[in-house]
């Protein structure tokens, strides 16, 4: 049976090529392959298909592209057996217990193998750890089918490298990694994602190592937010300003350039348990991974203990006092609450009987109230307020004036009873000091 002839088939429009999962991820990637190719989006959620119909896109990442995509939207799962090279974009959670929670990519495994044509290729993108995409993927699309994979269809792996919110690292500009389990496999997987990916492909020997590749990329990156955090504590404790000290730091070549923060969202504050639960029953403990996700996740706490702090020091009593917090996405300029720190510091004021007011003109008010019971509410119809939290660095935040910060807390208090908390580092330290307010940032 051939399979070097997708490619082929997908560039005369003689083949279609399917995704499976239209979230912040699978979404884009159908919009970019259909500019060049037939495509079919699939995705189990009836309103998101029917929103990318009716040219909606809630996710932000595409923006008004979406009206004249040439992408089949679709919740019918009959459709893929129009595709012969499929791509799986599925989340891929973690449990309570922070174990993987591979249901996910079980259940689109499942209904790949229900609709699976033989002579297909099927390209795993859901961040999992090694060993997933052939040891419990491959099986249960077998199981379906009937096909006997590296026979009858065959298999690969690409890490989704999407960045949501950036404008600058888009999707056709980051090099993408591809793997397959043989170079016939491999070598048309990566003929494939060249026909989107500008910036070129880098072709791994196996799927393990292409799947190693992105739980070590995030768990690198978790890493050193995580020693930036412990940075910022501990200059918080010297009584020194965490932003200059690593200004200073900058100077030098071989700075690697990251800062302190909340570190939510879908990858980076995922993944690392990911790579620690394969190591765990290989019978190796993770030293320094699983201490840097505790740090990371220690930190919505640590920013609103801080908070209480300088309430009480400014003379509040912060049960009675108007807390007031911009942003409750996981990151600046991005709708996705997915997994979102801010959240850690709502739970920790409300363990202080203090009931947070939180404004987020990006975030998906349905959602945040559905999965967080937060209700998010219009900055114009928020409180004056006796604090100020500003968790997310969204344009519309970085942007306001000292004035215009000034004018959100209550009149008839003197400035240094007002308390900012700046989260981000997002305003000059010489505008915080003329300001009069009590300020403290990370």
């Amino acid at each position: 049976m051939r399979f070097d002839d997708i490619y082929c088939g997908l560039i005369t429009g003689n083949e279609k090529l399917a995704l499976v999962g239209l979230g912040y991820v699978g979404m884009p990637i159908a919009v970019e392959f259909a500019k060049h190719i037939p495509v079919i989006g699939f995705d189990i959620n009836e309103k998101r298909v029917n929103e990318y119909r009716n040219g909606i896109d809630a996710t932000n990442e595409v923006g008004e592209a979406i009206k004249d995509t040439a992408v089949e939207f679709t919740s019918d799962p009959a459709r893929l057996k129009e595709a012969r090279f499929i791509i799986v974009a599925v989340p891929t959670p973690v449990n309570e217990d922070k174990s993987p929670d591979l249901r996910p990519v079980e259940a689109a495994s499942r209904t790949i193998g229900q609709n699976l044509s033989a002579g297909s290729i099927v390209v795993f993108e859901s961040t999992v750890y090694p060993g997933v995409t052939e040891d419990i993927c491959v099986p249960i699309i077998e199981k379906e089918s009937g096909l006997k994979c590296g026979v009858d269809w065959k298999i690969g792996y690409s890490p989704e490298r999407i960045n949501p919110g950036d404008r600058v690292h888009t999707l056709t500009s980051i090099r993408k990694v591809v793997s397959g389990t043989d170079a016939e496999s491999a070598a048309e997987i990566q003929k494939v994602y060249d026909i989107i990916i500008r910036a070129g492909t880098f072709m791994v020997s196996d799927i393990k190592t292409a799947e190693a590749v992105k739980v070590v990329e995030n768990s690198q990156r978790d890493i050193n937010i995580a020693f930036m955090n412990e940075i910022a504590i501990i200059c918080d404790k010297l009584g020194i300003d965490t932003a200059e000290v690593l200004a200073g730091m900058n100077t030098k070549w071989n700075a690697l350039g990251f800062k302190p923060g909340l570190v939510g969202g879908h990858c980076i504050g995922v993944d690392p348990y990911y790579l620690t639960n394969v190591a765990e029953k290989l019978g190796y403990h993770s030293r320094i991974i699983l201490n840097g996700r505790k740090v990371n996740d220690s930190m919505g706490a640590y920013v609103a203990d801080a908070s209480i702090k300088q309430m009480i020091e400014a003379g509040m009593a912060p049960k009675k006092a108007t807390v007031v917090i911009l942003g409750i996405t996981f990151k600046e300029n991005c709708p996705d609450t997915r997994n979102s720190k801010v959240v850690d510091i709502i739970e920790r004021l409300r363990e202080y009987e203090i009931s947070p007011i939180v404004t987020d003109g990006w975030a998906d008010v349905a959602v945040a109230k559905q999965e967080y019971g937060v209700d998010v509410v219009p900055l114009d119809s928020i409180p004056k307020a006796d604090c100020i939290i500003v968790a997310v660095g969204h344009s519309e935040y970085r942007s306001l004036s000292m004035m215009q910060l000034k004018a959100l807390f209550k009149d008839g208090i003197p400035d240094d009873e007002k308390v900012l908390i700046d989260v981000k580092s997002l305003y000059r330290m010489d505008e915080l000091k003329a300001s009069g307010l009590r300020f403290w940032r990370l």
